[in-house]
């Protein structure tokens, strides 16, 4: 976890911000964002083979309130885009994003009017898996680096909402 004190057996000291990351790192709540053939692909690294319940990614959530890692698996059109938005804008802070195929990434071969070039183009993205489609070590080789990097962020790197508490005390 980083700088962790032992005092004997049975005490381990260590800082909020590290106990909360480590957390963080091993509880994704994905919300799978699928549109095209990449999709496929998606299917076979949630099943037992690969098995991303390792990492912490095993159940998707269907309620972007609920999640914390959009997965945008496949191609995005523009009549798709305030859709995909509007699913970002619901998501509860902190919120990672991975872009999963070519497509997602870089609009792919389908360089047109009618396709995204890039979803990061609308919403930040975190972690970009290129490939026609990704390979499963591709998609677990971007979860580890994401977990990486949760690890390494701290609570002033996240946006500050509203207080919960209102100025009335009501």
């Amino acid at each position: 976890m980083g700088i962790e004190k032992s005092l004997g057996d049975n005490i381990i000291l260590t800082s909020l911000n590290d106990v909360v990351n480590w957390g963080r790192k091993y509880s994704f709540f994905l919300y799978p964002f699928i549109t095209a053939c990449c999709g496929m692909e998606f299917m076979s690294v949630a099943g037992p083979r690969y098995d991303i319940d390792r990492f912490g990614a095993a159940l998707p959530r269907f309620s972007p309130r609920q999640a914390d890692l959009m997965m945008v698996v496949g191609t995005i059109s523009h009549k798709q885009a305030p859709i995909l938005v509007k699913v970002y804008n619901q998501m509860t802070e902190p919120k990672w994003v991975m872009a999963y195929g070519v497509c997602t990434v870089s609009g792919g071969f389908y360089d047109n009017y009618a396709t995204v070039q890039g979803i990061d183009t609308i919403i930040p993205v975190d972690i970009y898996i290129p490939g026609c489609p990704p390979r499963p070590e591709m998609v677990l080789d971007g979860l580890i680096k994401l977990q990486k990097k949760v690890q390494g962020e701290k609570f002033s790197d996240y946006p500050k909402g509203p207080s919960p508490v209102s100025k009335t005390g009501v």
